[in-house]
């Protein structure tokens, strides 16, 4: 088969493809009786129509999954307008912790907060994972057995990255509001979702993933067990009566005699006379 025939087949498979495709993707299109192309003359018939598109508003580009062809980024703007649904907006907090797992990985929620300097929410981690950005790669051989976080190949796709080796030095990201077109910083989101993680923070009790340890416990506890033991703790048991002093029986009679109405104290009684 010849490599501009090969080149036009290939331009019409990945037109019309809904996700990259490999070379073993697409050496599998073409059937054993087929002149079957090489992988060589497969790679040489892309790399022709890549060049084929250079400057163009399409360009064919090689990501983590295989090739694909997708619009030029530099028209992305225009052809986003086409759309009324505008993409999802992400607080710093979500994408200072992206960056970390993309630079640091693997790296585990511990360490994510300890260079933060704050804890990571949930939301967070679970926004990334539901977006399959990023998965959970092992456990850390430490007490607790934290999790540890890495990217994922759709991670790679999403950014045009080929492999890890492509992600830009930290020096060329250090603002985050550049980091990607559909990646714009929401100040108000932002403040939203620092908000909701500072109350998550309060009003739950987290377990730090590293050591299994409770944070964010009160105090009071302690402050308790803190106090003299010697306090006078004579309280009425139930089924069991408090022990008192003996009271002596001229105390017992001067209290009877207050208790008997002035009236009646006062009343004689006469015996009948017998004559």
């Amino acid at each position: 088969m010849q490599i501009e025939q090969l080149k036009n087949i290939l331009e019409a498979i990945l037109l019309t493809a809904d996700q990259p495709m490999d070379m073993r993707k697409l050496g599998a299109l073409f059937e054993a009786d087929e002149e079957r192309p090489t992988s060589d003359s497969i790679l040489q018939a892309l790399q022709n129509l890549q060049a084929d598109y250079q400057g163009r508003g399409i360009e064919l580009k090689e990501v983590a999954s295989g090739y694909r062809m997708q619009v030029n980024t530099e028209c992305a703007t225009w052809v986003a307008r086409m759309w009324e649904e505008k993409p999802p907006r992400y607080s710093r907090a979500l994408l200072e912790t992206l960056v970390l797992i993309a630079y640091r990985q693997p790296i585990t929620r511990g360490e994510i907060e300890e260079i933060r300097g704050v804890s990571v929410s949930s939301h967070i981690i679970k926004t990334l994972s539901e977006r399959e950005w990023v998965r959970v790669l092992g456990h850390k051989d430490v007490p607790g057995r934290p999790s540890m976080y890495g990217t994922t190949r759709d991670f790679l796709d999403y950014f045009n990255l080929k492999n890890l080796d492509e992600l830009p030095s930290l020096a060329d990201i250090t603002d985050l509001d550049k980091l990607h077109p559909e990646l714009a910083f929401d100040q108000e989101v932002a403040a939203a979702g620092e908000t909701d993680e500072n109350s998550e923070n309060k009003a739950e009790i987290s377990i730090n993933p590293d050591d299994g340890s409770e944070q964010g416990v009160s105090n009071e506890a302690d402050k308790e067990a803190e106090e003299p033991a010697d306090t006078d703790l004579r309280a009425e048991v139930p089924g069991e009566s408090v022990n008192e002093e003996p009271v002596s029986e001229a105390e017992e009679n001067a209290e009877n005699r207050q208790k008997i109405p002035p009236d009646a104290a006062s009343e004689k009684t006469e015996e009948p006379v017998t004559e």
